[in-house]
């Protein structure tokens, strides 16, 4: 089924908004929590991977109830989006104007609980989302397109907090850092949550046509919701199917490895913004820019993996995204070795081009996977009938918010095991070099770990269009 450029569109833009408030948080909330709110390093830990592991939690949940629901008038998935839109705008804003006088305690409660609220409401949009795309684009190359647009609007997403923090956390001079003003954030979340809900309207809206041209041609409606039920009617069950799919050929390496894989990002961005502030010395606009070179080069590097999936498959096409990734961890090292022994504008240049190759390589990773997952339950839909793709997307992000949110906790203790203290504006050399070995060495291991995991998909091209041709055969012989 070819879907034309306005659906594709629309249904890219949806994970804009959606994209740039789950990157505020997970750029800011670190520092936020730390350096500005002054919270220990454990405590936001503690906050921050409570809440992730509630999102990986009901993400299968959330999952299952969109499978089985279909709205008479938006019909399915779309009600979903609404609902989230709605929520996670609220509680974006709600999240940052945590009162800054309040004692530690009071702030941990509050960040805790917006946190979960907040994430509850991204996991009844995201994992939706995921399953509306698999349903809308089942085609082995139109999967491909359709992830690159949603991916392009995703990037952009996470580009939006680096933009907005040279709008709203400006330096006036080089010895200013606005980044530690509660207000700049306050500001971004505004406009965040209005941009997250133009966006929300204009997928639900542009894609309503696509999913109702889904009813009555969907595989699984054989009228065997009972058969359905029975798989998957309880809470426990929904997690067992979860440990069943990860033992399956194709599902096991691409939800592993793509959860391994992200824990990269957690690193990044939960002690990026440390690391180019207390180590590297940066102004919020030198930070920003850096931040905005690595998505930008993410977004540009789209067609060049799209094109390289076609030509050589999305398989070997992942693999070499990663080590284009280690290669672009290797040489930003180097700038954080040889720092003192330069200029920081020299320096600044120098990690402008080592950013750059990392965001290339990791353009791929945020769309090839999902197409390559994409690809597996849309073999698994034909084989068994049943559109279980809103469960099999809550399985791939709850391994991904597992992962995260053990991540994320670590981080946060090392953070105080290393003795970062968040009253001090420079930090000591030990805690500056702790920074600089927690995001490097954390982020090289779980690239590299990723790259054994993806070795063991062998889901190729042949094999997808081999089963749907299959099923195309069968149907004529059934229709005459």
């Amino acid at each position: 089924m070819k879907l034309n450029f306005r659906t594709k569109v629309c249904y890219g833009i949806g994970n804009l908004g959606y994209g740039t408030i789950a990157q505020t948080v997970n750029n800011f909330i670190m520092f936020f929590g730390t350096s500005v709110l002054g919270v220990s390093g454990t405590l936001v830990g503690i906050a921050v991977a409570i809440s992730v592991f509630w999102d990986g939690l009901s993400d299968p949940i959330v999952g299952h109830i969109s499978d089985k629901h279909n709205d008479k008038v938006l019909g399915k998935r779309l009600g979903f989006l609404i609902v989230a839109t709605v929520g996670m705008a609220l509680f974006n804003i709600l999240l940052w104007i945590v009162p800054f006088d309040a004692s530690s305690g009071v702030k941990f409660v509050w960040l805790l609980v917006c946190l979960i609220t907040l994430e509850t409401f991204c996991t009844i949009f995201a994992t939706p989302y995921v399953a509306l795309g698999i349903d809308i684009a089942p085609d082995y190359h139109e999967q491909s397109k359709l992830q690159g647009y949603k991916t392009v609007f995703f990037i952009l997403g996470m580009v939006m907090p680096s933009l907005l923090m040279l709008i709203f956390m400006p330096n006036s001079n080089a010895e200013q850092q606005t980044q530690f003003l509660q207000s700049g954030y306050i500001n971004i979340a505004y406009f965040t949550s209005i941009l997250g809900i133009i966006c929300g309207i204009i997928c639900v809206l542009g894609t309503l046509k696509a999913v109702k041209n889904l009813e009555g041609n969907n595989i699984e409606e054989k009228k065997s919701k009972k058969n359905l039920k029975n798989a998957t009617n309880s809470f426990f069950k929904i997690f067992y199917n979860f440990f069943l799919a990860i033992k399956k050929e194709n599902f096991g390496p691409i939800i592993i490895g793509y959860s391994v894989a992200l824990i990269s990002t957690a690193f990044l961005c939960s002690v990026g913004l440390h690391l180019f502030t207390y180590a590297y010395h940066l102004t919020s606009n030198q930070i920003a820019i850096l931040m905005a070179t690595l998505f930008i080069s993410a977004i540009i590097s789209q067609a060049f993996w799209i094109y390289l999936s076609n030509r050589i498959d999305k398989k070997p096409a992942l693999k070499i995204s990663l080590i284009v990734i280690l290669i672009g961890i290797a040489i930003t090292s180097l700038t954080f070795i040889f720092r003192t022994y330069f200029e920081t504008i020299t320096i600044f240049y120098c990690l402008i081009f080592c950013i750059a190759v990392c965001g290339f390589g990791t353009g791929a990773l945020y769309s090839l996977p999902i197409s390559m997952y994409a690809d597996v339950i849309t073999i698994e839909k034909y084989t068994t009938k049943q559109n279980n793709s809103g469960v099999y997307s809550g399985f791939m992000t709850f391994a991904y918010n597992i992962s995260n949110c053990l991540a994320l906790l670590v981080i946060g203790v090392l953070l105080d095991i290393i003795k970062f203290n968040p009253e001090q504006p420079v930090q000591a050399l030990s805690v500056q070099n702790w920074l600089g070995f927690i995001v490097f060495v954390g982020c090289a291991v779980s690239i590299a770990l990723a790259f054994i995991i993806f070795s063991k998909y062998k889901l190729k091209r042949s094999d997808v269009l081999k089963v749907k041709l299959k099923y195309s055969q069968k149907n004529n012989i059934d229709e005459n």
